[in-house]
This record gives structure tokens, sequence and C-alpha cells, in this order.
């Protein structure tokens, strides 16, 4: 069992910038970790990955060049640093661990992942 704890969330104007963090504990994962979202009448959707192996990362498009993902192994705690923030980036944020190897293109399928946080939540007015 894993256990995976967001913080960083809050409340920006649009442009500002914000770093989430997840530590996680527990036990061993592989694969990939990776950040999702959820805004309301929205689908779930994946916005960042890092394969722990090597780690290759994937972004999804919407957040290409302004979103980073990183991996601190030592500290087992996976960031998101999100910059030049768009009032369509307001969700909720969750963590995920235990993900696709990295012989698959899937790590920002949702269903591939195993543990999951609680979330926390990103808001950004105009």
């Amino acid at each position: 069992q894993m256990y995976l704890a967001e913080s960083g969330g809050g409340s920006v104007q649009a442009g500002g910038s914000l770093r989430l963090s997840c530590a996680a504990s527990g036990g061993a994962t592989s694969g990939a970790m990776g950040w999702f979202r959820h805004a309301p009448a929205k689908e779930r959707e994946g916005v960042a990955a890092v394969y722990r192996m090597r780690g290759k990362t994937a972004l999804d498009d919407s957040v290409k060049g302004r979103f980073t993902i990183t991996l601190d192994k030592a500290k087992n705690t996976l960031y998101l640093q999100m910059n030049n923030l768009k009032p369509e980036d307001t969700a909720m944020y969750y963590c995920a661990a235990h993900g696709p190897p990295e012989t698959t293109d899937w790590a920002l399928r949702a269903n591939e992942y195993t543990y999951w946080g609680q979330g926390t939540r990103v808001t950004v007015s105009a």
C-alpha cells in the first residue's frame, strides 16, 4: 500500500505560479508517477507524468511550456511547477503512482495508475 499526500494548491491570479508537491510513503512503486486534474463538468485528465526509471516525462499539450514535472527519488516526492497559470487550469489536482512502465506511452492515462492522493485545489482567477 502506498500513500500519497499532495500540497501546494491555492488561489492565484492568471499569470501566476504554484508548485505542487506529492509526498509518497508506505511502500515501493515502479512505473510512472503523474499529476491529473479534475475540473467541474469536465472529465479527469492527465496533466504530466514522469517514468521513475529514466526520468522520461510526458506533458499534456495544454500545459507544455508552462508546467514542469520533476521527481526527487531521495525524498520520494513528486513536484509540479506551474507557471503562467490560466483560469482554465482551475481544478482539483491529484497525484498518482504505480503507473504504466516506460515501455508504454500510457503515462497520462488515469486508469493505468494504482494509487491516488486526496487532491489539492488550484484556483486561477482572471
